[in-house]
């Protein structure tokens, strides 16, 4: 089951990026975000009624909702969208890579789990595999005033992406699923994000074509109520640091998308970080062996 929620995530959050393209336009950015999650998060409500799952939550699981939406469906796409003014997709793609990193560091220090070595291994391998995967444009990019608060805006979004995946495992923890908390989270991060757009004055515009409303109804669907319920159940299930490993992987599907559809060349460097990035897949998963007491290990001997 988990192999097959990793699978989806990363066949889902790797092909969005489309649908992202396709809404640029008459529609402000702020204000597809907001139809993006109130539109998922009826959905959601309208399946966890009907199917009679919609978990009660206290005032405390209230206030984590209020800051999860805030984290992951609220400011942290607010930060990508606006970086990618100013720097190159590849790069936001390498910073927000880092999530497997900062979702181990953590985990530690709010958790106190420990971090395993395999996983901080494989994931700097995976960061240095699409690191050469995005060489082409990461070298050819000065680092501008621009170039720096493009970066700055991308670690931001990648530190909120973070922490609203330690949201969701403490809400996890406490007996909370990911589409109660994932549809409470959407509704709040939507409406503070609208109130944010009616305050700055900005126009809730809708493009009523087949472009605008299909790459709509794809995020909606496929890119939120499913890729953010198999993600956050990845996190419940294998821990935050493992479970990011898909913002490595997905990545890689994107590229694969754009060679047949943007022409996107293959090269030998970023073949090798193909390589290195598998490589750091199966370190991260692989499963650590037991430590042999040394008593034990002096009968066997």
């Amino acid at each position: 089951m988990n192999l097959f929620l990793y699978l989806l995530t990363v066949v889902i959050w790797g092909t969005t990026w489309i649908a992202l393209k396709l809404q640029l336009g008459v529609v402000a950015i702020p204000v597809s975000i907001v139809y993006r999650f109130a539109l998922a998060a009826l959905l959601l409500f309208a399946i966890l009624l009907v199917s009679r799952r919609l978990q009660p939550m206290n005032r405390r699981a209230h206030g984590l909702c209020l800051a999860q939406g805030l984290c992951l469906f609220c400011v942290n796409f607010m930060c990508f969208l606006t970086a990618s003014q100013w720097i190159p997709s590849g790069l936001i793609a390498v910073v927000f890579s880092t999530a497997t990193l900062w979702n181990a560091l953590n985990a530690r220090v709010f958790f106190g789990q420990r971090i395993a070595a395999n996983v901080m291994g494989g994931g700097a391998l995976g960061l240095l595999g699409l690191a050469l995967l995005f060489w082409p444009e990461l070298s050819g990019h000065a680092a501008s005033r621009e170039t720096l608060i493009g970066l700055a805006l991308a670690l931001l979004g990648t530190l909120c992406f973070s922490a609203g995946n330690m949201l969701s495992s403490l809400q996890q923890k406490a007996g909370l699923k990911p589409m109660t908390t994932n549809a409470w989270g959407m509704f709040y991060g939507a409406t503070m994000l609208a109130v944010y757009c009616l305050i700055s004055g900005i126009p809730f515009a809708m493009e009523w074509n087949t472009r605008y409303i299909g790459s709509l109804l794809y995020l909606v669907i496929p890119g939120s109520v499913i890729g953010f319920t198999a993600y956050l159940t990845l996190v419940g299930r294998m821990g935050p640091e493992r479970a990011a490993y898909c913002t490595v992987l997905f990545p890689l599907v994107a590229l694969n998308v754009s060679a047949f559809v943007e022409g996107y060349q293959w090269t030998p460097p970023a073949l090798f970080g193909l390589l290195l990035v598998m490589l750091g897949n199966v370190l991260v998963f692989r499963k650590p062996k037991p430590r042999v007491p040394f008593g034990t290990l002096a009968q066997r001997l």
